[in-house]
């Protein structure tokens, strides 16, 4: 790479590890966890090699690194261990963390002016809240949560708080947005949080399970035993309040920020935006004449927000580049996805549990998935590069047929071990999206829950929640082809033009590379896996003899 071409790369040191890099014809990130198959995983190593092979690129080319993590303050050029790679102090940039959040929030939405609300479990400097008015000319911060609240008074850390009471890790806020439609919030008559102004002001004054313990002794409320799991109605009942509770203070706060900058548009970030109920409420205030959230609106999006920013310290112009797919990762050829099939030690292949399979190249994988799952199988499907948000958006996805539960069911209890009452979401042609659901804007990341409508409720059983919604992703065949195709051959097979999705994982990060895709086919119970053009399928249990009658 030239010297006058700029390069950037952004790092997130905290949870949700990861790296981004970006030139003017390359944007790549991915997070460290799907490298190292841990969740949640803090770290960049694995993720900073990954991008740097897959934009041709090494340490020497890259201008700026800029690093953001949580704490009281940013990391600084010390902390960020960068030293030891020969990254020298002059080439590293700190980012505060709701600021990175603000730049991925802003730089990839299709707005040109906007409002950014950042609403997190907390930052850096105690931030919790924070919001921007965003323009061509930069990003101004403009207020936040008050400085002297504690960290638990503010919107995610509640949730996070309530999340841990039911015995979840605090990132697991998705089973408790699902728990909350079983139960009835008005039985807790008092409110979580004030908003004033656009500042927060949370009841809870402890974080994490024992916040939640606080609360309930001195108001009396009871929100069942800690580790629960979500069994039984009190559970239920404590996740709706906290749901409810949430989606009340996230829309006077959006309402509040609007009216302080003037600027309508919405740009929301931070791990709270990835609650798509609360959204669905949000886009829909009278005040919000547009709403984006970027995919990876929670710290899987640090590393990318932390480039943006580097691209605009390095070269003087502010980004903005509008997103209409969420895939970053890097795309594996037939002779990588032959590697695996061939169980060659090169491919990285670690078979948890080995079992016989088969495989084949396929003229048209899209048209023969979409009769798999037609004829009831459920499949991986492993297509082009991986998404760097937590929702599998069909690059790496498990699909099924969504005409009943039957798929839900199975899902749930032999292949992904989810709880019951979790729903599985569905993926629509966005030319049929309205029709369907109650939904006038495209949802291309699954970040919106509208209602279903009452008129095809039946027709997608197993992608309908118990409050009469689904979490959509809108589907255009000319971002995703090989998705939209397999989606239009399943509308044209069956009339239905949505399939169920899920992400192509079981109790793991979710596969990245086709090793790890051949690795979970062999240690869950899917029937087959569609990884490139190749399909893999597991052989069917033997038949019993046949027997005549008496």
């Amino acid at each position: 790479m030239s010297r006058t071409t700029p390069c950037v790369v952004g790092i997130n040191l905290g949870h949700d590890g990861g790296a981004a890099l970006i030139t003017p014809n390359v944007m790549v990130a991915i997070g460290e966890e799907r490298l190292n198959r841990t969740r949640y995983s803090p770290g960049f190593e694995a993720s900073l090699l990954y991008c740097l092979r897959a934009a041709g690129l090494t340490l020497a080319d890259v201008d700026l690194v800029a690093v953001s993590g949580i704490g009281r303050t940013p990391p600084t050029r010390t902390e960020t261990g960068l030293a030891h790679l020969g990254i020298g102090r002059e080439r590293i940039l700190p980012v505060d963390h709701h600021l990175s959040h603000a730049y991925t929030a802003y730089c990839i939405s299709p707005y040109e002016e906007a409002t950014v609300l950042v609403v997190d479990g907390g930052g850096n400097n105690n931030d919790t809240e924070t919001y921007y008015a965003a323009t061509p000319n930069g990003i101004e911060r403009l207020g936040g949560n008050p400085p002297t609240r504690p960290r638990a008074g503010g919107i995610g850390a509640t949730y996070e708080a309530f999340t841990n009471h039911f015995g979840w890790h605090e990132q697991e806020a998705g089973k408790t947005m699902a728990l909350a439609s079983y139960g009835d919030p008005g039985l807790y008559l008092a409110p979580l949080f004030d908003v004033v102004d656009t500042h927060v002001h949370g009841r809870l004054t402890r974080t994490h399970a024992p916040g939640v313990a606080d609360l309930a002794e001195r108001t009396g409320f009871d929100f069942g035993p800690y580790g629960s799991l979500g069994q039984g109605d009190l559970a239920a009942n404590a996740a709706a309040y906290v749901q409810d509770q949430t989606e009340r203070a996230l829309c006077a706060l959006a309402t509040q920020t609007i009216a302080a900058t003037g600027l309508p548009h919405l740009c929301f970030a931070g791990g709270v935006a990835l609650n798509c109920v609360a959204a669905d409420k949000i886009r829909r205030l009278p005040g919000v004449e547009g709403y984006f959230a970027p995919p990876a609106a929670s710290d899987r999006g640090q590393a990318l927000g932390c480039a943006l920013y580097a691209w605009h310290r390095l070269t003087g112009d502010l980004p903005k580049r509008p997103l209409n797919s969420d895939y970053f990762g890097r795309d594996y050829t037939s002779e990588e996805i032959e590697q695996a099939l061939r169980r060659d030690p090169r491919s990285g292949l670690v078979e948890r549990r080995r079992t016989p399979f088969t495989w084949r190249r396929e003229s048209d994988i899209a048209r023969t998935a979409a009769q798999m799952i037609a004829d009831g199988k459920i499949i991986g499907w492993f297509q082009g590069g991986s998404e760097l948000g937590p929702r599998a958006l069909g690059a790496r996805s498990i699909l099924a047929d969504p005409r009943t539960r039957d798929s839900s069911d199975a899902l749930n209890e032999r292949i992904k071990h989810r709880e019951p009452f979790r729903p599985f979401a569905p993926a629509v042609l966005a030319d049929h999206a309205s029709a369907w659901f109650d939904l006038d804007v495209p949802s291309p990341f699954m970040l919106l829950a509208p209602p279903v409508r009452t008129d095809h409720a039946d027709k997608i059983a197993g992608v309908v929640h118990v409050d009469g919604t689904a979490r959509v992703q809108t589907v255009d065949p000319a971002v995703a082809p090989a998705y939209g195709t397999l989606i239009e051959h399943f509308h044209q097979i069956t009339g239905v033009p949505a399939v169920l999705n899920t992400s192509y994982n079981d109790r793991e990060p979710i596969v990245e590379t086709p090793a790890h895709a051949l690795a979970t086919l062999q240690a869950c119970d899917l029937d087959a896996a569609c990884i490139g053009d190749y399909l893999v399928e597991r052989p069917r249990p033997p038949q019993g003899p046949a027997t005549m009658d008496a």
